[in-house]
């Protein structure tokens, strides 16, 4: 069965077989079709009704029988917080230009390559960017991370995500979202892939609080799409891989994982189309703040500062009078990790294309290049539709440490701060612009 319902946060109920869902209760005596009962819980038991997330899932064998004896095995090129590794990189603005697609075969699991990581996973606070490669499905292999939410921003490719609670596809321009501890499998559709994967150590995502905005815009609620149930009911050894603590773990199991039949609940994986995002802005003067592109949110302890926002640039009209229209120039408590799904970007125009990723750091200078800023400067302001464009930011209140891999890629741009070499002083005490 395959399919989606509607909705963000909502409490769903979903069965592949007629009467699998128990009505009026969660644990009856004995389950319909010998079904266990099992709950899977994102929050704690007492986190308050509005935030409190689970699931009850309906699956032929309860997932203890779904782990056997972990043996810990290398976890390759993934990296998570605290863990600093010693790069001979300083601090400073990076870029890197896509990285190519290997030639040797990657699953899910080996291919997720860590570029920054920032806070504390024991913490539960602060995130890790990975790039993912994927040229081979998952053939009876599954996994799940114990540490963090993943949010995967398709790229380049198709890709299928099997999971407990049924069937996800996305492609370039949307992502899914697979919350802590759901155990999944990745499967190719059309080809290799390429993606970018935000894991999000602290509480699970949300949609921001619109403010003044109201009701309407930005991300709806609507357009997010969880799946409907889907089982497998397979016998045959299968390999399940847990991340836990930063390490990588295997266990062998004689059935495929994938068993649910049934499930209700607010706790499970969905996904979303980022061209659906409705973006508001300035339409008489001024550059309002990149917060109001936020897609979703990682809410941290401090009101209005989060652990980790994801936000996008998307197609738009620039219309601002009398406007720098680019985003301007800045230094910032939050650290930006940012990449381009397809297009240009406004304000970098030459040099960052896409499959490509960048990172500014807290308090880092950053801004337009100076061919951008010549043109926004010079051009004249009449209504510009940015279009064919797409761009995201994984910004976080922590600093974001490089890897040793991110550090010695070839594709780093070791000249990318001489994009802002060619800005001039236009300084003159006596020259003032007519308004």
């Amino acid at each position: 069965m395959t399919g989606y319902m509607s909705g963000f946060g909502n409490t769903f109920e979903t069965e592949a077989l007629p009467g699998a869902l128990p009505v009026g209760r969660n644990s009856p005596q004995k389950c319909n079709y010998g079904l266990y009962a099992e709950q899977l819980s994102g929050t704690p038991f007492t986190a308050p009704q509005s935030s409190n997330q689970r699931s009850w899932l309906y699956r032929i064998r309860p997932t203890v029988r779904h782990t056997g004896r972990f043996e810990k095995i290398d976890k390759g090129a993934i990296r998570t917080a605290p863990t600093r590794e010693d790069t001979e990189l300083p601090i400073g603005q990076m870029r890197w230009s896509p990285v190519p697609m290997p030639q040797d075969k990657q699953t899910f699991v080996t291919g997720l390559r860590t570029i920054t990581i920032a806070g504390d996973v024991d913490s539960q606070n602060g995130m890790a960017s990975h790039l993912l490669f994927v040229t081979q499905s998952m053939e009876r292999e599954h996994f799940f991370n114990a540490d963090g939410e993943m949010l995967i921003v398709a790229e380049h490719g198709k890709i299928r995500f099997r999971t407990e609670f049924g069937v996800i596809e996305i492609e370039p321009g949307e992502i899914c979202v697979i919350p802590r501890g759901v155990m999944f499998r990745v499967e190719l559709v059309d080809g290799p892939v390429r993606a970018y994967v935000c894991e999000n150590y602290g509480g699970g995502f949300i949609l921001p609080d619109r403010g003044p905005i109201g009701a309407n815009c930005l991300a709806n609620p609507r357009d997010f799409l969880a799946p409907v149930a889907a089982y497998e009911d397979v016998e045959g050894p299968h390999t399940l891989y847990v991340k836990w603590g930063g390490d990588l773990f295997k266990t062998e199991v004689s059935q495929s994982p994938l068993d649910v039949v049934a499930w209700h609940g607010n706790y499970y994986p969905y996904k979303y189309d980022l061209r659906r995002f409705s973006p508001v802005g300035a339409i008489m003067f001024d550059h309002p703040d990149p917060s109001i592109f936020t897609v979703l949110t990682s809410p941290s302890e401090t009101p209005g500062t989060a652990n980790v926002d994801f936000v996008i640039f998307p197609e738009r009209w620039l219309v601002a009078e009398n406007t720098f229209r680019p985003p301007w120039y800045h230094r910032n408590i939050m650290s930006e990790f940012m990449g381009l799904i397809y297009g240009v970007y406004d304000a970098k125009p030459e040099g960052f294309v896409a499959g490509g990723f960048s990172l500014h750091n807290q308090m880092l200078p950053h801004g337009p290049d100076t061919d951008a800023f010549e043109h926004a400067s010079n051009s004249e302001l009449k209504p510009v539709r940015l279009s064919n464009t797409l761009a995201f930011m994984f910004e976080t209140r922590f600093r974001q440490r490089v890897t040793q891999y991110a550090a010695a890629l070839d594709t780093l741009q070791e000249n990318y701060i001489d994009c802002w070499s060619g800005l001039k002083k236009h300084f003159d005490p006596n020259r003032r612009e007519p308004k």
